[in-house]
């Protein structure tokens, strides 16, 4: 039986602390805002790339309010070279992630921490570093209008001092690549 302290974060639980390089070698972690972002995300999977733009429009919206966003892709690159660190270099490059830091999470550690399961899958987290929500953008990749509002909603409630109505939806997205 696990201890509950080793079983994988939930909403309402610390987050884990991590720190991954972005794509230039800079050094990223969750802390130090009023609520941080977490995606876990790729280059290839269609439900992470519908997804995108509605997440970077988020990130520059929120980014006024000290909201910290952190993209990172734990996928196998060596399989999937889509999703390899030049690749990820090249979005980075043509400004397709906005402002937001592009992790690379190489040994998947952060992703098994996290116990991340798609691309993308969403963890909101608090100033104190706790997990408030997890989960999707929203309820459809396909319908843009949403604008990520399960996340958004979620963080309006955590600027505002609340809970997020909605504290965890299924993960919608291709599932994490692991290495073999």
């Amino acid at each position: 039986m696990a201890r509950i302290e080793d079983a994988a974060p939930a909403v309402g639980r610390r987050a884990p602390a991590f720190s991954a390089p972005d794509t230039d070698g800079m050094m990223h972690g969750p802390g130090g805002a009023p609520a941080t972002v977490v995606i876990f995300t790729c280059n290839h999977c269609p439900y992470a790339l519908a997804w995108h733009e509605r997440l970077v429009a988020l990130a520059a919206e929120y980014r006024p309010r000290g909201v910290a966003f952190l993209m990172i892709n734990s996928n196998d690159a060596e399989r999937y070279p889509a999703d390899s660190l030049a690749a990820m270099r090249a979005r980075v490059a043509a400004g397709e992630l906005g402002d937001i830091p592009y992790l690379r999470d190489a040994d998947q550690r952060i992703a098994r921490d996290f116990d991340a399961k798609t691309t993308p899958d969403v963890f909101v987290i608090d100033a104190e570093g706790v997990i408030r929500y997890r989960g999707a953008p929203d309820e459809d990749y396909e319908r843009p209008e949403l604008a990520a509002r399960w996340v958004r909603d979620a963080l309006e409630a955590l600027l505002a001092g609340s809970e997020p109505a909605i504290a965890e939806t299924a993960p919608v997205g291709c599932t994490i690549k692991w290495r073999s």
